[in-house]
């Protein structure tokens, strides 16, 4: 028998694997893999702004340095990283940090992609990596894949994460914050829309989805640039936006990030922002009751990666925008932090 492959089943393997190659580039770039909207899961509580459990009991040693941690929130083992710097004092209550990764991405690659081990170093702080399943986040009816899909609680999952780590670490919930990018910047929006278990989040090249008509009284600072062609800085389409239809939908709304930021500040009740340039880099800083403040950088001509960043292999393979050099996002998003503990 002649078992070579016929033209046909050569073309259907190639039009097989260029569809996975596609929806690999999709998934690296939107920091989202659609299917159809979520489902809240009924075990998971659905009130406004839950904050997490009070742990009890004694803590439980943390080496120091990068470990792996897992817990079980809603049925479903969910991983993260924690990584505790060697010289770090624990005989005060210390910040964290929970920085969320982007679609494609996993607690491991933010850790060592956006520099946050050496900053917490340097500056004496615990910062915690949480794995999205099947590496995305669920943040609104259009967005993320499986977890969307499966109605899966990545609010709940952070809530949780941020009391497992108090409760192994003496951790200070006043100074408790959260950054992210893309669909993890996405992530980090929905958990100052419904909770209270941070003094402050930072955004790089994410947007809010969904409304979130009282968010949480925290600090904000969102860094974007101008050229973003996957979460367009003006609000119009991405690149890869296809109204959220089809069998993979693309839909990232919510209008242009200017007009979200302008948003916050009113809601927050913000004084007009100060704006200051220096050359590629713009920045806006609203004053606000309490202590608080939303800051908005622009970098002109950047893209959508996490500014200051090194160009990771994935990125130079698929020809991803290159991180741009005129900020260093990681050093910016925790001075910011850092001036913004909660005032309880």
């Amino acid at each position: 028998m002649d078992r070579r492959p016929t033209r046909a089943a050569t073309v259907r393997r190639t039009a097989s694997a260029v569809a996975v190659a596609a929806a690999l580039v999709l998934t690296v770039l939107i920091g989202c893999d659609v299917t159809r909207p979520p489902r809240r899961d009924a075990a998971v509580p659905t009130t406004p702004h839950a904050t997490a459990p009070t742990a009890s009991g004694p803590r439980s040693p943390v080496a120091t340095g990068s470990s792996a941690h897992s817990i079980t929130v809603a049925g479903r083992k969910r991983t993260f990283r924690l990584y505790r710097p060697a010289r770090l004092p624990l005989s005060a209550p210390v910040p964290l940090v929970v920085m969320l990764h982007g679609a494609l991405g996993n607690g491991r690659q933010a850790e060592t992609a956006y520099g946050w081990d050496a900053v917490a170093d340097r500056e004496g702080f615990v910062v915690a990596y949480p794995d999205g399943l099947h590496r995305s986040w669920a943040v609104s009816a259009h967005c993320c894949g499986r977890p969307a899909r499966d109605g899966v609680d990545d609010t709940a999952f952070i809530v949780a994460t941020v009391a497992d780590v108090s409760a192994k670490l003496p951790i200070d919930a006043n100074r408790t914050y959260a950054a992210g990018i893309s669909n993890g910047g996405m992530l980090a929006y929905r958990l100052a829309c419904e909770t209270t278990t941070f003094a402050a989040i930072g955004v790089v090249a994410g947007k809010l989805l969904g409304s979130c008509p009282s968010p949480a009284p925290i600090s904000l600072i969102h860094v974007h640039g101008t050229a973003d062609d996957v979460v367009p800085y003006d609000g119009r389409p991405g690149k890869l936006d296809n109204g959220g239809v089809g069998a993979r939908p693309v839909k990232i709304d919510g209008g242009p990030v200017a007009d979200q930021i302008a948003r916050w500040r009113e809601i927050a009740r913000c004084a007009a922002p100060d704006v200051r340039t220096a050359g590629a880099v713009t920045t806006s800083t609203a004053r606000c009751p309490g202590g608080r403040d939303v800051e908005l950088i622009t970098i002109a001509d950047a893209g959508h990666q996490w500014p200051g960043a090194s160009p990771a292999a994935v990125e130079r393979l698929l020809g991803l925008d290159p991180p741009s050099t005129a900020l260093a996002a990681t050093d910016s998003i925790w001075r910011f932090f850092a001036n913004h503990p909660r005032n309880s």
